[in-house]
């Protein structure tokens, strides 16, 4: 099983993505496939003296699409990487795709490149989040801003049959963000996914007020791409806001300082609980291929725990079993609902 590696993605690429491939590839014997510029990633290489003994391949692709640009850019860039690390999965020299980069770009390009699953029409970030019990999947995190009611019953899903793997839970609770638990709450959007959503078999326990996200009160979180990625973006600013503060008080004083000695133990777990690299990545469900999307601020064991995360999903057959689950949820509503969307 060989896994295409978009090294040229990242706030620190390539730098940043080729110690995390080596590290994945020395740690878990992984076969990995490096895409990005040859001469830059040959140096990078040459870092490792153990880079010898290693199943590293590299797969040249001149171009990048920058975080800072428009992911319409991979279109007309034939040579960037994620495109590139896209093609050689759809070729069947790969078996799925890990990046770091762009997550616009990503989804641009793998959707070109491995196309939907059956009945699936817009695809979704599935983002792993903590919460009090542990953990839940936000699906989606930011593929697809503009959508339908359809769309986000296809979503809980995905997202349903994606927790089964994913968080081995086998009767996932799934819940809809809106502004209130009342099922008149919400968007037009939101009202009309929750009548569609409750004519399902899947465990449908209503709206989630935004107050419950990170409560355990759900398994899976459903959502738009666009309020989605405001969730995800809000909770690591409050994390990272949540941590400088801590630190401006524990500096005020000697007290508070011992303080921080003292527990310094559920502190370093609690930053744990909130810390990304811990995820490693979220899957892009609804392409017929496995796409990864790792932050773009991993650090290589971020980027080595998302690679790790890629090969795992691999082995344990998620679009396979995705697709089956698309398949075993076909009520009649789910029935029509198929039919409805290409």
């Amino acid at each position: 099983m060989r896994i295409a590696v978009d090294a040229m993605g990242g706030d620190e690429a390539p730098r940043t993505v080729v110690h995390g491939a080596v590290l994945a590839a020395r740690e878990d014997g992984l076969d990995l496939t490096l895409v990005g510029a040859r001469a830059l990633l040959e140096d990078e290489l040459a870092r490792f003296p153990e880079v010898d003994s290693l199943s590293i391949s590299i797969l040249d692709a001149a171009d990048v699409v920058g975080m800072g640009e428009s992911a319409l850019a991979v279109r007309r860039r034939r040579t960037a990487s994620v495109r590139v690390a896209a093609e050689a999965v759809a070729a069947g020299d790969a078996a799925a795709l890990f990046t770091a980069g762009h997550s616009g770009a990503a989804v641009l390009a793998a959707h070109a490149a491995f196309g939907f699953l059956d009945g699936i029409e817009r695809p979704a970030i599935a983002a792993t989040i903590p919460t009090r019990e542990g953990a839940a999947v936000l699906v989606d995190a930011g593929a697809s801003v503009s959508c339908r009611p359809e769309h986000l019953v296809v979503f809980a899903r995905l997202g349903a049959a994606y927790a089964q793997v994913a968080l081995g839970i086998d009767r996932p609770r799934v819940g809809l963000v809106s502004n209130g638990e009342e099922a008149g709450k919400g968007t037009s959007l939101v009202r009309g996914a929750h009548a569609r959503i409750a004519e399902t078999s899947l465990h449908f326990i209503g709206n989630l007020d935004a107050s419950e996200l990170f409560t355990g009160a759900a398994d899976v979180i459903v959502c738009d791409g666009f309020t989605g990625n405001v969730v995800l973006k809000t909770s690591e600013g409050l994390v990272e806001a949540i941590d400088g503060l801590m630190a401006d008080e524990m500096a005020r004083s000697v007290t508070a300082q011992v303080g921080a000695v003292l527990t310094r133990g559920a502190l370093r777990r609690f930053r744990a609980r909130l810390d990304y690299s811990e995820y490693g990545g979220a899957p892009l469900l609804g392409l017929r291929h496995l796409c990864v999307i790792g932050h773009g601020r991993s650090s290589p064991k971020a980027i080595a725990t998302g690679i790790g995360l890629t090969a795992r999903f691999v082995r344990e057959r998620l679009v396979a079993r995705l697709t089956e689950g698309l398949q075993e949820r076909g009520d009649a509503r789910g029935a029509a609902l198929r039919g409805h969307i290409r």
